[in-house]
């Protein structure tokens, strides 16, 4: 028998994991979401509508919470008659939301001492990926809970990583999203420069399209930007803003030199200052652009 899952935030990523999981045959049961067509939908699908927490974890075996960050996650275990007031033992709650290790640990260690087993799986790649089942995740598990999570993965995840014990998913997935974060101030910036000393953006797009430096990426950011597309990297600002700040605080703990991260957190601090935080990050470029007064 497959397990049966309690899903937690079918949003813009959310609905399509949970899609995958109820057309792959597992039983599912959702929670109720401020937007309510992709509930709506699921329930077509053949999901159940959970009434409340409780009811969600009633008769679940695994529970996956599909929300922002660390306030959300540790107000879904902490609140009162949260997981870990409700939770039973034997259940696995798999955390999919880029958070800070240090909550991590804390919430694994809590959640232990009732039987419960906390996992952390974030996500890569976008809502197009989680709609087709080709999302990538980083787990922090032991190998006996990896196994019995791997399956429900697998319904909505084209490559499925096992980084180490709890926690080493979240620290990987902030290393990588520095890098990708990172990567597109990187594009924004360069963008930016072209049309400040008077050059055609296109051509800017076109060059570095034909070398070792070109990549989806590039083509989301820049060559979108190019063609006034700055919708293709479906990721916000301030959930990058978010993403940095956790970083630096990792490193912070562990005492690591490392200039560029703080300059980045810096950009992405001014731009959600500028009022660009809900637009997606090729929006870098019109901050940049705010900055530097000139059209983007």
């Amino acid at each position: 028998m497959k397990a049966r899952i309690g899903f937690v935030g079918a949003g813009l990523m959310g609905h399509g994991m949970a899609k995958n999981l109820v057309e792959k045959g597992f039983p599912l049961k959702v929670m109720g979401h401020k937007n309510r067509k992709p509930v709506e939908d699921l329930r077509k699908r053949g999901a159940k509508e959970a009434t409340s927490l409780a009811n969600l974890l009633d008769a679940t075996d695994i529970i996956i919470l599909c929300v922002t960050g660390t306030p959300q996650v540790e107000d879904m275990v902490y609140r009162k008659d949260g997981l870990l007031a409700l939770a039973r033992k034997g259940q696995i709650i798999v955390d999919t939301s880029t958070s800070e290790p240090s909550s991590t640990a804390r919430i694994h260690s809590d959640l232990k001492k009732k039987g419960v087993t906390f996992v952390d799986a974030p996500l890569a790649r976008t809502p197009v990926e989680a709609e087709q089942g080709r999302l990538n995740t980083f787990v922090g598990a032991d190998t006996k809970t990896f196994k019995a999570v791997k399956p429900v993965l697998e319904a909505y995840c084209e490559n499925i990583f096992h980084i180490g014990p709890s926690g080493a998913g979240h620290k990987i997935k902030l290393i990588n999203n520095f890098f990708s974060i990172g990567t597109m101030a990187l594009i924004a910036e360069a963008y930016t420069a072209c049309l400040k000393v008077g050059l055609e953006p296109k051509k800017f797009v076109e060059l570095i399209s034909k070398g070792a430096l070109n990549s989806a990426m590039f083509q989301m950011v820049a060559g979108g930007a190019a063609e006034g597309d700055f919708t293709r990297m479906k990721f916000a600002i301030a959930n990058g803003y978010k993403d940095a700040t956790y970083y630096n605080r990792m490193l912070d703990q562990e005492q690591i030199i490392a200039p560029l991260a703080a300059a980045l957190q810096q950009s992405l601090k001014h731009a959600n200052a500028l009022g660009f935080g809900e637009e997606f990050m090729a929006s870098l470029i019109k901050a940049q652009c705010k900055v530097n007064d000139i059209e983007p």
